[in-house]
């Protein structure tokens, strides 16, 4: 393993649990490195690596000694990004046609209209427009701070690009600096749980309720499935994801519930009381509007696993802003830095969205780790993340001025798994995982499906 990669493991580790080394055996293997400014490649294989080395702890309870895990950083780098690659169909398009960077008259600024409302904040700030283009005009009158806002208090989504220092010397840069890349909480004391863990699907007949979006929530939910768990999400009504849902949906079944009607609160209370692990990206304070805050869901659920993430962190003015990977590479300074790294004349972000994908398996080694907390003092146990502390922490380890890396090779067919899967949309192949343990492997029950093509009820155990 690399310096820098083993920086970065040693740094999640310490703050997931308090190790600075690796617990017990890992190996890295594979070539190739993303093309950027930061680390990304070193950032996947670490994230990767904590989440199989607390897999690994959590099997030492019925084990003498903690299973070897194994990483291949090209697949980690591959992982990063799209996965699936279609047989004879075409993957919609992950963006909206307005969506993307845009220069004002005194710098740049990124729009996210994804969602529908979110385009409509966007709309109701600016006007509504075809295309791109003429959309552009109309940013260039702008000034990119009095944008931002307007768009926000619109309901919208947008940011600003900041500079690295600006962002330290921001109000919400600094305090996020200050808070920790994953804080933890043992919570009441429960009874202890009948998990077998059994080598071979660690996680069969552990319940996890999933209310994550896009992205990083449902790539942890997508790795604790491949461990085997049954994971079932829940969406509102008219929520889609079509630009993701092939990709992150793997391994899951998801249900639709609408949490301001009396029957289906009755079927979510249900679902939550027989759940062992909630993972959530609310913003902060959203579901606590809807009378299921942290203190009524260790109620309703006692021991709870339950991990939760939002953009922007914790604490400071910003803690319940809108955001989305792209917006906090653009306000951290990341996509200014790529900018001046590549000496372009527009933003230049990390080549995969790397924030969402590295809180996502951060997010999966909490779980993980939180398990085990459960099994040991049988005790509950609550952590938050948020895309802003991750983007701290390549912020805090950039590459070397000097440096230089073997470009990661395009997707090979023997990067993929040679077994066809057959998802909700048609046949494709999937890059293999970059993660096994000795006697584990990951492997998902389900192809990715719709969402909503499930009944909210939990699987017999």
């Amino acid at each position: 393993m690399d310096t820098l990669t083993q920086t970065l493991l040693s740094e999640i580790r310490q703050h997931l649990g308090g190790h600075t080394a690796p617990a017990g055996p890992l190996t890295v293997s594979g070539e190739g490195a993303l093309s950027s400014a930061f680390p990304v490649t070193e950032l996947a294989t670490a994230c990767w690596s904590a989440a199989g080395l607390a897999c690994a702890q959590l099997l030492k309870h019925n084990q003498a000694d903690a299973p070897r895990v194994f990483v291949d950083r090209r697949l980690a780098s591959l992982w990063f990004g799209w996965t699936l690659r279609p047989l004879g169909w075409t993957l919609p398009s992950a963006w909206d046609a307005l969506a993307g960077d845009y220069a004002t008259c005194d710098g740049w600024i990124r729009l996210h209209t994804n969602a529908p409302h979110h385009r409509r904040a966007v709309e109701h700030v600016l006007g509504p427009h075809q295309d791109k283009n003429a959309l552009a005009q109309k940013v260039l009158t702008w000034k990119k701070g009095d944008l931002e806002q307007a768009v926000i208090e619109a309901g919208g989504c947008a940011a600003e690009m900041r500079s690295t220092e600006a962002w330290r010397q921001h109000v919400q840069g600094k305090s996020v600096a200050l808070e920790p890349l994953i804080h933890q909480a043992q919570q009441a004391e429960a009874p202890l749980p009948n998990w077998g863990l059994p080598t071979a699907r660690p996680l069969y007949g552990v319940r996890i309720l999933d209310l994550t979006r896009i992205i990083a929530g449902p790539v942890a939910t997508r790795f604790l499935a491949g461990l085997g768990a049954d994971v079932l999400r829940i969406d509102p009504y008219g929520w889609d994801e079509p630009g993701v849902e092939h990709d992150v949906i793997l391994g899951k079944r998801c249900a639709r519930l609408n949490l301001t009607n009396a029957h289906d609160r009755h079927t979510f209370e249900h679902l939550l009381k027989n759940a062992d692990v909630i993972v959530h990206g609310y913003r902060a304070g959203a579901l606590e509007k809807l009378g299921y805050g942290a203190e009524q869901r260790r109620a309703l659920s006692p021991g709870l696993i339950d991990v939760c993430l939002n953009a922007y962190g914790w604490t400071g003015p910003w803690r319940g802003r809108r955001g989305f990977d792209s917006l906090v590479q653009m306000s951290c300074g990341l996509a200014e830095s790529g900018m001046a790294w590549k000496a372009a004349a527009v933003p230049v972000p990390l080549p995969v969205q790397a924030l969402d994908h590295a809180t996502g398996y951060l997010m999966a080694a909490a779980v993980l780790h939180g398990m085990r907390q459960r099994r040991q003092q049988g005790t509950g146990y609550s952590a938050r993340l948020s895309l802003a502390r991750t983007a701290q922490l390549l912020l805090d380890h950039p590459y070397p001025q000097q440096h230089s890396v073997t470009p990661l090779a395009p997707v090979e067919t023997s990067d993929e798994n040679p077994e066809t899967e057959l998802t909700h949309w048609g046949a494709a192949q999937r890059v293999i995982a970059p993660l096994r343990l000795n006697g584990t492997a990951l492997l998902w029950a389900l192809p990715a499906t719709t969402l909503g093509s499930s009944q909210p009820e939990w699987l017999r155990r």
